[in-house]
């Protein structure tokens, strides 16, 4: 059996930024612990930080976007499905007007991504329906 490469990283389930030290064979998580050098926690983890990534490697997760076509979900590519949505908003936009539109952020996304989101909100939609679930 060979080692694990122990990859340093910043954990993705909130935004606190808990350092990690993540255990990789064979290209597939095997461990997942706390990094006793990050400041924000110091080698603890919430269990979510600690066990929730069996998900990363699970058969059923999906690898590629879906569109609903003749009442079926196909696969398709990126381009495709970014044209979709684009092609959507800009249809309910027209439609129903901006308010009509909202986004949903998350504390699981870094400042940067919902500096994005609420960015591209009120500037491309022109739209404050922002939310988010940092309030729970």
């Amino acid at each position: 059996m060979s080692e694990a490469a122990k990859i340093k990283t910043v954990c993705g389930y909130c935004g606190t930024g808990c350092g990690l030290v993540v255990e990789v064979d064979n290209n597939k998580i095997v461990k997942i612990r706390g990094d006793k050098e990050a400041p924000v926690n110091k080698g603890q983890t919430c269990v979510k930080g600690s066990f929730a990534y069996e998900y990363v490697h699970d058969k059923s997760r999906l690898t590629s976007p879906l569109i609903r076509k003749a009442g079926e979900l196909v696969e398709t590519t990126w381009e495709e499905a970014y044209a979709f949505i684009a092609e959507k908003l800009q249809a309910i936009k027209s439609q129903f007007g901006p308010e009509a539109i909202t986004m949903f952020a998350t504390a699981r996304s870094t400042n940067e991504v919902n500096y994005v989101t609420q960015k591209f909100m009120r500037t491309v939609i022109g739209s404050n329906n922002i939310d988010g679930c940092n309030r729970t």
